[in-house]
């Protein structure tokens, strides 16, 4: 399958996830701190290369594919390379800088369930949503276990590895995720003329 349609079957997927987060903010009023980088913070994030397709197809379509893979081939921390925090005192709080092209960990902590060893769904969110919302978060979970539709984590990785198989089910820190999505990206293109409409971009 060619990059141009793994990387418009990811963004459709993501596109879908999307509605399905906005009307379960709405129906549980859950909803992260604004400013709030804690869990972007974590060193210990993964995900699989096939999420990251569109963005680093989008860094090759506008020439910043090999900049960009050489800066995360160097990085020194494992904090997510596009995480910004707002201060060097202070890493709790930032944003991203890719905040579209986010992996799918991203998009669904906080608004996403797992299933537990009896088949329950549970809400997969942080400390400070479960302490400072704690009346949403209560709330939520009983119209979980009555019914209330919630996006299953299990279930996306999954459509994630029908996009592609060989990516799609491979799991590693986010920064090495970025990295073997661009040289996918490289690679594919390496011997194959450029999307069409993009000759001159890369």
């Amino acid at each position: 399958m060619s990059i141009e349609r793994r990387v418009k079957l990811v963004e459709e997927l993501f596109d879908k996830l999307e509605l399905e987060i906005t009307e379960f903010k709405t129906q549980t009023k859950l909803g992260c701190n604004a400013g709030c980088g804690k869990c972007c913070n974590n060193p210990t994030i993964e995900a699989s290369p096939t999420e990251f397709l569109p963005y680093a197809f989008h860094l090759f379509l506008n020439g910043k594919a090999e900049k960009v893979l050489n800066e995360i081939n160097n990085l020194e921390t494992a904090i997510c390379y596009n995480y910004t925090p707002l201060s060097v005192l202070d890493s709790s709080k930032g944003n991203c800088s890719s905040y579209p092209h986010r992996a799918l960990i991203c998009r669904l902590f906080g608004f996403g369930a797992s299933s537990d060893k009896y088949g329950q769904l549970r809400l997969a969110t942080c400390k400070i949503i479960k302490e400072e919302q704690q009346t949403n978060y209560d709330n939520s979970t009983n119209a979980i276990n009555n019914g209330l539709y919630v996006p299953v984590f299990t279930d996306y990785y999954m459509n994630l590895s029908q996009i592609d198989f060989r990516l799609g089910n491979i799991i590693v820190p986010i920064n090495k995720a970025m990295q073997l999505a661009i040289e996918e990206v490289l690679q594919y293109y390496a011997y194959r003329p450029m999307p069409t409409g993009f000759d001159h971009c890369a």
